[in-house]
């Protein structure tokens, strides 16, 4: 049998003059001209953007929530047999003998900042209050809301949406990219992923595809998290220092209004691009580890002052159950329900009224007795245990709104930052085994997700229920809550000086997030180069600002976010399907590789 060594003649045309000198100019015109674009049209017309962008967003999610939801699945244990089987899992990525280039504690600390960093402080406490009022298992009926009964399915969905399947997606980047470029010696850019399947195609124009997509991924991935860090950062200096002027106060709690989200923004990409110019080695490796010194001493305080029993008797209770659903949760998608189906399960009494009973019965975030408050006229009248009935009917419509609203959007939200964090991964992974990556990519840093989502979300829980907080937490805005449990949890000068370490902590895994998403726009964009000129990090910097901040102002102050999450979710589903193609190019490529060593004909990642 002739095998084959493996193609590695994958060449990006780079400039070789003038402004893009060492970038690819058709990545570079192509990624920028469908940004500057998105601004455009946002900018000129605002409402017309946020209007199509959520209405093409809506039919995108009835077509491709399945598909979203299986593909995570997939990842996860695609994965999982890649480390556990012993010839796979021994592979270095690197030099035989190669040792790696940063220390288990800063490569932790940079993979933990970028991959879920502002995450998990705005989510930390509004995760699990969330899922305590509305989750599959309440839209069931199997639980009441907002109960102690009601603790362990809230964490059983945190724990889904901050655990194994949104790390495992990450590495569907980043092994990849760390496995070609440091056994085969090629570039860290996303089209090296694809070359096991099309070979030389990379070289042309279906090439500059897969990076384009790779940059308009990451281009929104980072800027959701950078809308949502920013709302936090201004929740967390009103709480500082009273300004009203950043605040909208008209609703029922104070949320950060347009203008104190844009004054944020510039500050916080005015400090990124600061740091992305000095480059990986330096700002973003020093502000990771003061991101994890500062994330230690904040777990701390809720250790001491918080509700540390329950939350430890909480992990390992939820841990238990998360693992014993891992696979229903894996795999268990729901369609949109028609309103033929809907009128199909009514009872007779209620078949005359299905246009007025469907709305709210199918409405994931509403409840049984909201239901039966919004109904009118005849629908009204209708018996009790009918109207119960009718609610039920509903039962697979709220599912599927619920999950596409949810779990649907972490998942596009995870595969968005997959080219982003991925490659940075990939850029501080060399001389990692492969099963030391997936160990330490995905299990690792997921447990300590838990951890953190318990500890800080366990105490919000322990004070609404012995009723301590008194709704206070609950009714405080998502990126608030945190705010709201410290104010509850301790006070006086030492609230303060934590509140002001939590602001802190917030900015620096902003600017860590933000900066490591520029220095890989560069990377992608120079064809997989670690050092990129300053003049491009500066003016993607300001790209991934005007992005983020037009987008913003569509929205609005109502919902100012809602722009940024559907240009996300629809800009995911290309490069879910280009991720699809990666596991299956790598598992080709390590059994072709796995051949080759046994015939002695092994790679040499040095050429």
């Amino acid at each position: 049998m002739q095998i084959k060594p493996p193609f590695t003649e994958l060449e990006v045309p780079k400039a070789s003059a003038g402004f893009y000198e060492g970038n690819s100019i058709p990545i570079a015109l192509l990624s920028k001209g469908i940004m500057i674009g998105l601004v455009l049209w946002a900018l000129i017309w605002p409402a017309n953007a946020n209007g199509i962008l959520g209405s093409l967003n809506a039919r995108l999610l009835e077509s491709f929530n399945g598909f979203y939801i299986v593909m995570a699945g997939l990842f996860f244990f695609f994965f999982l047999i890649i480390a556990l089987l012993p010839r796979t899992g021994r592979r270095v990525m690197g030099l035989p003998g190669e040792k790696p280039e940063f220390s288990t504690f800063s490569w932790f600390a940079m993979m933990f900042g970028a991959g879920l960093g502002v995450g998990l402080m705005v989510f930390a406490t509004a995760e699990p209050l969330g899922l305590w009022a509305s989750n599959p298992v309440i839209l069931a009926g199997e639980v009441e809301p907002n109960t102690a009964e009601g603790v362990i399915p809230a964490y059983r969905y945190t724990f889904l949406h901050y655990g194994f399947h949104a790390w495992a997606t990450y590495v569907v980047t980043g092994l990849s990219l760390a496995y070609y470029a440091y056994t085969r010696g090629m570039p860290l850019t996303m089209r090296t992923a694809l070359t096991p399947l099309f070979g030389g195609l990379m070289n042309g124009f279906l090439g500059h595809v897969v990076d384009v997509l790779g940059m308009v991924a990451t281009i929104l991935g980072v800027a959701v998290t950078v809308g949502f860090g920013v709302s936090q950062f201004i929740d967390g200096l009103y709480a500082i220092t009273g300004m009203e002027w950043m605040m909208d106060l008209t609703g029922e709690v104070p949320v950060p209004a347009t203008v104190g989200l844009i004054t944020g923004l510039v500050v916080v990409m005015g400090l990124s691009v600061l740091s992305a110019v000095s480059g990986v080695g330096r700002g973003v490796k020093y502000l990771s580890n003061l991101n994890l010194v500062l994330s230690i001493a904040l777990i701390l305080v809720f250790v001491v002052f918080g509700s540390f029993m329950f939350a430890i008797t909480t992990y390992a209770t939820a841990l238990a159950d998360y693992v014993l659903n891992f696979v229903s949760l894996s795999f268990g998608a729901f369609g949109p329900q028609s309103p033929a189906e809907f009128a199909a399960a009514l009872p007779p009494e209620a078949a005359a009224h299905a246009d007025a009973l469907r709305a709210g019965a199918t409405n994931a975030w509403g409840s049984y007795d909201a239901f039966v408050a919004g109904l009118e006229g005849e629908a009204a009248a209708l018996p009790p245990e009918v109207l119960q009935s009718a609610y039920a009917a509903g039962e697979p419509g709220r599912q599927f709104g619920w999950q596409a609203g949810w779990t649907t959007f972490y998942w596009a939200w995870w595969i968005a930052f997959s080219p982003f964090v991925g490659l940075f991964l990939a850029r501080i992974s060399r001389g990692r085994t492969v099963r030391e990556f997936v160990i330490g990519c995905v299990f690792a840093p997921s447990l300590v997700c838990f951890a953190w989502m318990t500890i800080l979300g366990g105490t919000a829980l322990d004070l609404e229920l012995s009723g301590v907080a008194n709704g206070a937490i609950i009714g405080a805005s998502n990126t608030a809550k945190l705010f709201a449990t410290l104010a509850q949890m301790i006070d006086g000068p030492f609230l303060s000086v934590v509140t002001v370490m939590c602001v802190v902590l917030v900015l620096t895994f902003l600017v860590t997030s933000a900066d490591s998403g520029i220095l890989v726009m560069n990377t992608i964009m120079s064809g997989g180069e670690a050092e990129t000129g300053i003049k491009h990090r500066i003016i993607w910097g300001l790209i991934l600002t005007l992005v983020i901040g037009v987008l913003m102002m569509a929205a609005g102050d109502n919902n100012p976010l809602d722009a940024l999450r559907n240009a996300m979710i629809i800009g995911a589903l290309p490069f879910t399907m280009v991720m699809g193609l990666m596991c299956i190019a790598l598992a080709k490529a390590l059994y072709r590789d796995g051949l080759r060593e046994k015939h002695g004909l092994a790679p040499d990642p040095a050429t």
